[in-house]
């Protein structure tokens, strides 16, 4: 009996010290979305700031499995403000990269096809409805877009962007 009360006791104290840290972890998760996009340097740029948008391209997105326009061309140094619109009745989305990164999280799509994004160079975009992207392009170089929903990035909704050194 005294066993069975010691181990309800420790199981009761491990309990609330672990989910005091689980509480502490979601506070800095909530703190950090509040200060704003977490910037990362990726091959293809890095995450923009509104007040540093050079300018704005528009891009549509169709239950053909087609991005317009689907070629662009941008200069290194330039922070573009992308407006994501879906004309089409499904779901599509919009990400930034390079081939070997498109092609690496089209397979991850394809196994957990609920995934959920949280990333600046990405964005889900419902039927009927508009988002955006706001992206600084500081490396020169061919890089792709593309919608990774399981059988969109297949059916070739893809595009290219080129960004032309200084």
């Amino acid at each position: 009996m005294k066993q069975t009360n010691a181990l309800a006791i420790a199981l009761f104290w491990v309990g609330l010290v672990c989910s005091a840290s689980v509480l502490a972890h979601s506070e800095q998760h909530a703190a950090s979305h509040s200060a704003g996009v977490l910037k990362e340097q990726k091959p293809w740029g890095i995450a923009g700031d509104r007040e540093q948008v050079t300018r704005t391209i528009e891009i549509g997105m169709s239950d053909q499995m087609r991005f317009s326009p689907d070629q662009l061309e941008v200069k290194q140094g330039e922070t573009i403000r992308f407006v994501l619109r879906n004309g089409g009745r499904m779901l599509h989305e919009f990400v930034l990269g390079t081939r070997t990164d498109l092609d690496a999280h089209a397979a991850m799509m394809a196994k957990f096809p609920g995934m959920q994004h949280d990333e600046p160079y990405m964005a889900h975009v419902a039927p009927g409805q508009d988002a955006e992207i706001i992206w600084t392009f500081n490396r020169a170089g061919d890089f792709d877009f593309a919608c990774l929903i399981a059988g969109h990035y297949q059916a070739g909704m893809v595009g290219r962007i080129r960004v032309l050194a200084q």
